[in-house]
């Protein structure tokens, strides 16, 4: 009943003490006072059945506290108010552009790049609030997994399926750039992000990575590139008849191209050399790229004291007509 309200003068609720005080009178001195009759003999008075205006000569009690107890909310004033923000944003549309070749299994990060690389983007999607983001992948080629959208659940249900092996092996970071761009070329949003990850050079595909970046800017898309891979080498892991075995690979990464496709968009690259560093990278990105938000916020009252003083009058006009009609007593 009271959920969501307040009370303006909650100090009024003192005023019930006084009912503890009105029962103790009514009982102790009260009854003591009404008229009574002599009798020679009271046999007969012990004798007699309580008739039911008797047996309900307490009514007028009960409906005067009750009375009371209304008429002490209403005093106390409750209010409930609604609260809300209108909120205006400029819009940011994200691409995650992610590398599924087969170099994205060496586990230099735990479980492996790829896994690391799915579980830290999805934390970047659950940072986001109001954004389009989709999701293309490539290796030897790349196509889109999720379009552009704000329904995160099915982005990630989406990111969740990805693994190595989906497109044949190579790393296309050229054509993964056009795919991304033409994600991102005809939407409105005034900012227009791809956050490219690879562990590899390019070595397959039609489009050059500097001619895609030239594209990505001509349509104001600005590019974040991540190397991702230790220093060095990193152990990969290879089926054989024995089972699964490590070998120590070399880690490729261009990384003299990735920072040229990033300073030419306006972007930064970043090297990820394990999990945390990633993790810390994705923040960095989310940070720099967070929608601008402008929140006019309400707060509307309503009163709801005036039921309660109606109601707490009507009990007291019912005890008043009760005490002089029916439970009227006659000196």
């Amino acid at each position: 009943m009271f959920k969501e309200i307040t009370f303006a003068y909650p100090y009024f609720f003192l005023l019930l003490l006084i009912i503890p005080v009105i029962i103790t009178w009514h009982y102790k001195w009260g009854k003591k006072k009404s008229p009574a009759l002599s009798f020679s003999n009271t046999n007969y008075l012990f004798l007699r059945k309580k008739s039911l205006k008797e047996k309900l000569s307490d009514i007028p009690l009960l409906i005067r506290i009750i009375g009371i107890i209304l008429l002490t909310i209403a005093l106390a004033r409750p209010q409930s108010f609604s609260t809300g923000e209108n909120v205006y944003t400029e819009g940011i549309d994200i691409a995650l552009v992610i590398d599924i070749s087969g170099s994205m299994l060496a586990e230099d990060f735990k479980p492996n790049r790829m896994e690391a690389a799915k579980k830290i983007t999805e934390t970047f999607i659950n940072s986001r609030q109001s954004d389009q983001i989709g999701l293309v992948i490539f290796s030897r080629d790349a196509f889109t997994q999720c379009p552009l959208t704000i329904d995160y659940s099915i982005l990630k249900n989406l990111l969740l399926e990805v693994k190595s092996g989906m497109i044949e092996d190579g790393t296309a970071i050229g054509n993964a750039i056009a795919n991304g761009v033409n994600r991102l070329k005809d939407t409105k949003a005034k900012s227009k992000v791809m956050i490219l990850l690879t562990d590899g050079v390019n070595n397959a595909g039609e489009v050059n990575p500097l001619t895609a970046a030239e594209i990505a800017k001509k349509f104001n898309v600005r590019i974040y590139t991540v190397g991702i891979g230790t220093m060095g080498q990193a152990p990969y892991p290879f089926q054989t008849p024995f089972g699964v075995r490590y070998q120590m690979v070399p880690v490729e990464i261009d990384e003299q191209v990735l920072t040229k496709i990033a300073n030419l968009t306006g972007g930064k690259y970043f090297r990820a050399t394990g999990n945390k560093k990633l993790e810390s990278i994705y923040a960095e990105i989310d940070k720099l790229e967070k929608t601008k938000i402008e929140v006019t916020s309400y707060r509307n009252k309503k009163e709801h004291f005036f039921p309660w003083l109606a109601l707490g009058l009507i009990f007291l006009f019912i005890e008043l007509m009760l005490a002089n009609t029916i439970f009227r007593k006659i000196p």
